[in-house]
C-alpha cells in the first residue's frame, strides 16, 4: 500500500482499494495503523480523507527513495496507477 501511495502522491481508501484489488475494510484498517504508527498522515477535504505519506516523518526522504526503487520493478502496479482518473468529468459529458 505504500508503494501505491508513493506513487499516487496522495490518495484516499477507496481510490487505494480500485488500485490495489483490495477490500476497502483491509485498506482503511492499514491506512488506520500506518497513520497511528507516523507513516502516514490523512486530512479531511470535504467528506473524504486523503492521505500522503507524512512529511514529518523521521526517514522520509529514505522511505521514499527506498519505495521509489521498488516501484521499477512494479510496471503492472505503475499501469494501474497510470490508467487512473485523477480528475472530475466535466459536466454534461456523456459516459
Amino acid at each position: 500500500m505504500l508503494l501505491a501511495l508513493r506513487l499516487l502522491e496522495s490518495s484516499f481508501a477507496r481510490e487505494l482499494s480500485r488500485v490495489l484489488d483490495a477490500p476497502l475494510y483491509s485498506i482503511q484498517q492499514a491506512l488506520r495503523g500506518l497513520e497511528t504508527d507516523g507513516l502516514v498522515t490523512g486530512r479531511a477535504v470535504g467528506k473524504t480523507r486523503v492521505f500522503s505519506i507524512n512529511p514529518r516523518y523521521f526517514a522520509r526522504e529514505e522511505l521514499e527513495e527506498y519505495l521509489g526503487r521498488l516501484a521499477g520493478a512494479e510496471s503492472e502496479l505503475q499501469a494501474r496507477v497510470a490508467a487512473l482518473r485523477r480528475r472530475p468529468r466535466r459536466t454534461g459529458k456523456p459516459l
